[in-house]
């Protein structure tokens, strides 16, 4: 295993790590806080107050910060000015949480919707959406279990989702209009339960497990290539650094869901070299 190395800790509740401008970006959902840190460990709150949690970033192509308020079913847009403006309403396609998020080459934001009032509820399948560009929203998959992490290969041509509850990666083929077809089983994880996810050069993808204990790279098909084994929960990871090839994880001590307002924070953001640099989105 390789060596890990803490590039920041007291984190309260870590999600969504993207390598943006140099820099590695999360949410904070404890603190409702966009931080960005560099290779350093020198960090920098990037938004106040950003969302409600679940929430999510993601850019477009033209720069613009993009932001899922989870419980608020809205996506939020981050104007030069530092404004948040709504991009896009989704309650008119369900009124359970939306989580992850990844935006393509075109412009088309993919947000996933987690299908049931997570953790008390009753479970249900989960849903996967569509943004335009110009912020119109429209349903392209469902019967997704619970689905979380998210990755488009670099020529847009397939998505690749993670469902938490069905310890799978489902792929799917994208059309030119942005909808979702073929859709199949990319790889079986067995006892896997993928949270975020990246994907490599090698065509390889990373998935964050957060009650294993670990961080998993596998291939098309399943096969396991390397395994890191942090100290406690995975629950995200992202390929950055000036090469692309420094794995970032962000990871928290998780007892179940009472643990997520425990005011000692836990959460820190690990780092690993990889075997092979970033691809695709995000």
């Amino acid at each position: 295993m390789p060596e890990l190395r803490t590039l920041t800790g007291g984190i309260a509740f870590g999600e969504s790590p993207r390598w943006h401008e140099d820099r590695l970006w999360f949410s904070d959902w404890g603190t409702q806080e966009i931080v960005a840190v560099d290779p350093l460990g020198n960090s920098e709150v990037m938004v106040h107050a950003a969302a409600s949690a679940p929430f999510c970033i993601e850019w477009l192509p033209d720069g613009r910060l993009l932001v899922v308020s989870g419980s608020e079913a809205r996506l939020l847009r981050r104007e030069p000015d530092g404004s948040l403006v709504d991009h896009a309403n989704l309650s008119n396609l369900s009124e359970h949480p939306w989580n992850d998020i990844v935006v393509d080459g075109r412009g088309n934001a993919y947000v996933g919707n987690i299908g049931f009032d997570f953790p008390d509820g009753e479970f249900a399948p989960g849903s996967l959406a569509l943004v335009t560009p110009d912020g119109k929203a429209r349903q392209v998959a469902d019967g997704l279990a619970f689905p979380n992490g998210i990755v488009v290969t670099p020529d847009n041509s397939t998505l690749i989702i993670a469902e938490s509850y069905g310890s799978r990666l489902t792929a799917f083929d994208v059309a030119a209009d942005g909808g979702l077809s073929n859709r199949r089983v990319w790889a079986d994880l067995g006892d896997g339960v993928p949270d975020g996810i990246c994907l490599d050069a090698e065509g390889a993808i990373w998935y964050a497990d957060v009650p294993n204990e670990r961080c998993v790279r596998v291939r098309e098909g399943g096969e396991v290539l390397h395994t890191i084994e942090p100290d406690r929960g995975c629950f995200a990871c992202m390929l950055g650094g000036p090469d692309g090839k420094t794995l970032f994880m962000v990871v928290r001590e998780w007892r179940g869901m009472e643990s997520a307002t425990e005011e000692k924070s836990t959460g820190q953001i690990l780092t690993a070299p990889a075997p092979a640099a970033r691809a695709g989105r995000p």
